[in-house]
């Protein structure tokens, strides 16, 4: 079977080690016969055949790039040959939260979509919190059929991404096997993607571009919910 452009990018790059496997791909032995040196040759390669060569730091991205790629495809594959079934599937959902939720269950299980929830309401002991989660990450260690059931409320809680007690003025913060939570930024909170290095930044849905978007939830289980969609970069 032909392989599409990503594996061929993949497989390429990953025939080598490291970068100075890379460059000594480059080298001719002629090039060792004149120069009598490996260090040196590599060095003539990397300086002298400027946009031909990678640079070290192109071809670290790039293969960390071609390496998520292949990861994300494998995952797909698997997602297609093995079937999953759905907690949503067969459940009366009239909350648009859980409306929402289900729509995207199968999308973000199957790692076309990693999506982030927002979520401030009050805890079993009245206390005002508010945190994103990640829902990817979520579904895979939760089972969800109690939220989608209405058995359970999904609440945000100290191991998820960002998490804020107003009462007891508790905050934590956590990465994921998604996400990586960014303080320092000058636009503020954002969430890099592990898999692209990309940004989600979790601001008003009229703000959002490129491949996230943000939808403003009418709940009537939480006072303010909001959901933040990133669709998965395909190589």
């Amino acid at each position: 079977m032909e392989l599409n452009t990503a594996e061929r990018f993949y497989d390429f790059l990953t025939n080598f080690k490291d970068y100075e496997d890379y460059l000594d791909s480059k080298i001719t032995p002629t090039d060792l016969f004149y120069l009598k040196s490996r260090e040196l040759a590599r060095e003539l390669v990397e300086h002298s055949h400027k946009g031909m060569i990678l640079s070290r730091e192109e071809f670290e991205e790039r293969k960390a790039a071609a390496k998520a790629a292949k990861t994300e495809q494998s995952s797909v594959f698997y997602s297609r040959s093995h079937p999953v079934t759905l907690a949503s599937a067969g459940k009366e959902l009239k909350d648009n939260f859980l409306k929402a939720l289900a729509e995207r269950e199968e999308a973000n299980r199957s790692g076309k979509m990693t999506s982030v929830i927002f979520i401030r309401d009050y805890n079993t002991l009245g206390q005002e919190v508010s945190g994103y989660i990640d829902y990817t990450h979520r579904l895979k260690t939760q089972d969800f059929e109690p939220y989608f059931c209405g058995k359970k409320r999904l609440m945000p809680g100290p191991s998820d991404l960002c998490y804020y007690n107003w009462k007891t003025q508790m905050s934590t913060s956590n990465s994921s096997p998604n996400f990586e939570v960014i303080y320092d930024d000058p636009n503020g909170l954002l969430f890099k993607s592990k898999r692209d290095k990309t940004m989600l930044n979790p601001r008003p849905p009229s703000l959002l571009g490129g491949r996230s978007s943000g939808t403003l939830l009418q709940s009537d289980l939480y006072v303010h919910v909001m959901l933040y969609d990133r669709s998965v970069r395909m190589f």
